[in-house]
């Protein structure tokens, strides 16, 4: 086993800690939604301190549900991942092309100086 596959093992296990253990020890039991989002857990102490208060802002759309909610985040969360995605395999394909790209130049280097036993079709 290299090492990337080690690390990304090790990556997993921690994410899948993360997502398990505030489960298994009951984190948030005490709660009557022990896992809101923070603008709810925000909402929810700003209207204790203060019940009078007034939002300075209200937002552009309120989704009818709270799984309409759940759906658009996670939709956004998706186009966000696709978009990481997409930067990445682009960066490294632009890495191997260069990569290939050197690697043809210097077999073409080597067969216009002639060196001994290289041939085009070793370079390429």
């Amino acid at each position: 086993m290299n090492r990337n596959t080690k690390i990304n093992l090790v990556l997993l296990l921690v994410v899948a800690a993360l997502a398990v253990l505030p489960l298994a020890l009951g984190l948030g039991d005490h709660k009557e939604e022990p896992f809101t989002g923070a603008d709810a857990q925000a909402e929810t102490a700003i209207t204790e301190l203060d019940p009078d208060y007034e939002p300075w802002f209200t937002p552009l759309y309120e989704p009818p549900s709270a799984e309409i909610e759940s759906a658009l985040f996670a939709l956004q969360a998706a186009i966000g991942a696709g978009v990481l995605a997409y930067c990445f395999g682009l960066r490294r394909g632009r890495r191997q092309g260069e990569e290939r790209a050197t690697a043809r130049q210097q077999a073409a280097d080597a067969d216009a100086v002639g060196v001994p036993g290289k041939s085009p079709a070793d370079g390429a």
